[in-house]
């Protein structure tokens, strides 16, 4: 029996993106005349249909939630699906899993899979690919299918859907403000690219947070990490290179890493340096020393996330459509020997 013909199928035997069938197969300007008529010409030999099931399972709910994720051993991710998992389940509402790995490909496979009528609705943070590529088509497919979406952490404004984000850019200027009132004032941050929306809040705290303080921002002081290759020589070479004091890293694991390798280099934390990070994990508890942390309460944020998902499923027949809301989880910050 030949396989069912999907957008991965057709854009493995035509190499070319996911994204370039998506669109070609809607007649977009962005793609060529070209590659358009050869898409538009395979899907039609070999028959393919959209996944539109779910829409006509509308008023049948299978009474299973999506959730898409772009990382299952980060700390945080783990502790938002075990709120969606345990607010979901009491709600009696079970929960299917995907991992998108950071890429744009697999979050559109992903989603493609689960929308044929398997779950009612999806919770998802986007992948790192998504928010570099800027491409939310996929989103808006499955919107315009009748499937309810909610975004949380890493959202964009590109998609109008209920989103669940942390107070990214007040508690950055928070941890900020604890170092100078120590009298900290070489303060530095380690950060990622900035198309991470969550990145870039926390940069703008932080920015803000010196201004606020009369201390001139330097941007020596900011380095730029890739989320997951890095090099520790360069790392080291940074804290070489500049006067600092103390540290603002955007995730536990960068916090960790830096720590160790400026022990290596004979710096005493947080006599020399101070720490701190975000996401309270396992790291951040056992590390030597123990890390000061941004805690993101993700139990929290994964509850309000299903309870927001859960309610739009159950009043989808209301006459009137409740408007998207947005909800802001407050983190805390955990002290540490990091830091004291």
């Amino acid at each position: 029996m030949r396989q069912k013909t999907t957008l991965k199928s057709i854009a493995r035997e035509l190499d070319v993106s996911i994204s370039t069938v998506s669109k070609a197969l809607k007649n977009s300007d962005e793609i060529g005349k070209e590659t358009k008529e050869k898409v538009q010409a395979f899907a039609k030999l070999y028959n393919y249909k959209p996944n539109n099931v779910a829409i006509s399972l509308k008023n049948k709910r299978t009474k299973n939630i999506g959730v898409v994720i772009p990382d299952i051993v980060h700390h945080f991710f783990t502790t938002v699906f075990r709120g969606i998992e345990k607010y979901a389940n009491e709600r009696g509402y079970n929960v299917v899993i995907c991992i998108s790995d950071e890429s744009y490909d697999k979050e559109v496979i992903n989603l493609e899979m689960l929308s044929n009528g398997s779950v009612d609705g999806f919770i998802m943070s986007l992948s790192a690919e998504t928010q570099k590529k800027n491409d939310f088509n996929h989103l808006k497919e499955i919107l315009n299918q009748g499937i309810p979406i909610v975004l949380f952490d890493r959202v964009t404004n590109e998609i109008d859907c209920d989103k669940v984000i942390l107070n990214d850019r007040e508690i950055a200027y928070e941890a900020v403000s604890t170092f100078i009132a120590d009298g900290r004032k070489r303060i530095a941050l380690v950060t990622t690219e900035s198309y991470f929306n969550v990145s870039e809040e926390r940069a703008i705290g932080y920015r803000d947070a010196l201004t606020a303080n009369n201390i001139t921002l330097d941007e020596n002081l900011i380095l730029k990490l890739h989320y997951k290759d890095f090099n520790e020589t360069d790392i080291s070479n940074f804290f070489k290179a500049n006067k600092i004091d103390a540290v603002l890293c955007v995730n536990e694991l960068f916090a960790t890493m830096c720590m160790g390798i400026v022990q290596n280099d004979g710096v005493q934390i947080p006599k020399d340096i101070a720490f701190m990070g975000f996401t309270d994990g396992m790291l951040s508890k056992y590390s030597k020393p123990t890390l000061t942390t941004v805690a993101q309460h993700g139990d929290k944020m994964g509850e309000a996330a299903a309870r927001f998902l859960i309610d739009r499923i159950e009043n989808e027949t209301d006459d009137e459509i409740p408007a998207y809301e947005t909800e802001i989880i407050k983190a805390t910050i955990i002290q540490r020997d990091s830091t004291n």
